[in-house]
């Protein structure tokens, strides 16, 4: 992008949105006066719409670590408390998630009216600054909600391991992928575990038995959890795209009607010149029509 919005497009991180949104914030855009008030509720809402990102972000850095700490534990009790603790932090992201879609659909919304106001319709400062906010808005959560599905995947290749070590821990024998995939995905690793028991009389499974259960029930509401932050992800994958395309859209409009305004300049000056020109010979092609005049008048006047 060429133009004064081309930062906007930019997705290579968050703090790149998140310095567009502040930028525009501090008036870096110049509008008009019903621009400006036209604008105030907007940035409002804007700052709210910031904080619920800033938290959402703060609470994936929370299970983030939880989940690190949690390959430190081999003891179902402490694994039970920080399961409920991550539980909590996902429960709280996702209900900030749909806040934040619910938020910006409205600022859609407000935007579209928006258009009604005088010295605010289409193609003015006000409508481009609205559309490109709300499309850095939605991409920050779009990448937020990304990582937080990288997040579970992790979470499931993680438990995957556990299970493997686990099942050699009790069995001395190293399970196959086919196996482990099996135990994770009809849930019979605890029932499993529990058979060895019974045929082996081994008490020391006891403890990998509730530690395997309760980081099976942890995967699971995690699965579950995350992946209602997944389709928040998904919806904003859509919108940012669709939205994307009508900003590129509006870009390259304003770099047509920029070079039509250019063109249009440069034609009158060369109309300008070219009138200058023109009047300049008139006056030459007078002024040497009136010598052959007074050349061929003058003699017949002396000869009376």
């Amino acid at each position: 992008m060429n133009d004064i919005f081309s930062s906007l497009f930019s997705s290579s991180s968050t703090n790149d949105h998140s310095k567009v949104i502040d930028d525009l914030e501090m008036g870096q855009m110049a509008a008009n006066t019903s621009e400006v008030k036209n604008l105030q509720k907007f940035y409002k809402d804007v700052e709210i719409i910031k904080d619920q990102l800033d938290q959402v972000e703060t609470i994936y850095k929370r299970l983030q670590d939880s989940h690190e700490q949690s390959k430190t534990i081999h003891n179902s009790k402490p694994i039970k408390q920080l399961r409920s603790s991550m539980d909590s932090d996902v429960s709280s992201a996702l209900s900030k998630a749909k806040f934040i879609k619910t938020g910006l659909e409205s600022l859609d919304r407000d935007n579209k009216e928006s258009l009604k106001v005088p010295d605010c319709g289409p193609g003015s400062s006000s409508e481009r600054t609205r559309s490109s906010v709300v499309h850095a808005l939605r991409t920050k959560l779009k990448d937020t909600m990304e990582r937080f599905n990288s997040l579970r995947e992790r979470i499931g290749l993680d438990y995957k391991e556990t299970v493997e070590r686990r099942y050699f821990t009790v069995t001395g024998v190293k399970a196959d992928e086919e196996t482990v995939d099996k135990l994770i995905s009809t849930g019979e690793s605890e029932t499993f575990m529990q058979k060895v028991i019974q045929e082996q009389g081994r008490g020391r499974v006891i403890d990998t038995i509730a530690e395997i259960q309760e980081r099976h029930g942890a995967v699971l509401e995690m699965e579950r959890s995350l992946g209602e932050l997944h389709q928040v992800f998904l919806d904003m994958a859509v919108m940012v795209e669709y939205q994307g395309q009508q900003l590129n859209d509006i870009a390259g409009n304003v770099n047509r009607a920029n070079s039509y305004v250019r063109k249009g300049t440069e034609t009158l000056q060369q109309a300008k010149i070219l009138q200058k020109n023109t009047r300049k010979w008139t006056v030459l092609a007078i002024f040497i029509l009136l010598i052959i005049i007074l050349i061929i008048v003058l003699p017949i006047v002396l000869r009376k």
